[in-house]
């Protein structure tokens, strides 16, 4: 056990970030079983999203995590699983507009110093 309170310190960040990524793995793995058991959109969508959000992390490295996504892509291709479009969240559609906007209103020319000089009086 370290004496130096900044090691304490750093001790006790260590064991907090190896439970939260103990945490984040076991979720990758826990979707990843969920998908091989019954392959659905969802589940793979499921599976993806965990994977991501590792890599947002830092957790895994993005080679990894492409690995892992294809690895995946290509089971989900065997039990002719496909993955479902993102959805947006619009509720209300906008209707197209046919105004045409105004041009971006031009400033106006920088105006040519002309200052002389007066001469000194004397």
């Amino acid at each position: 056990m370290p004496i130096i309170k900044s090691a304490i310190k750093r001790v006790k960040q260590a064991q907090v970030r190896r439970e939260r990524n103990v945490a984040t793995k076991r979720t990758i793995k826990t979707a990843v079983k969920a998908f091989e058991a019954k392959p659905t959109s969802e589940s793979l969508s499921k599976v993806h999203s965990e994977l991501d959000k590792a890599l947002k992390k830092n957790l895994l490295h993005k080679n990894t995590v492409a690995r892992r996504k294809a690895a995946i892509a290509k089971k989900a291709k065997d039990s002719g699983v496909k993955l479902a479009a993102a959805k947006k969240a619009t509720t209300a559609k906008k209707k197209p507009t046919t105004a045409k906007k105004p041009a971006a209103a031009k400033k106006p020319a920088a105006k040519k110093a002309t200052a002389k000089k007066a001469a000194p009086k004397k």
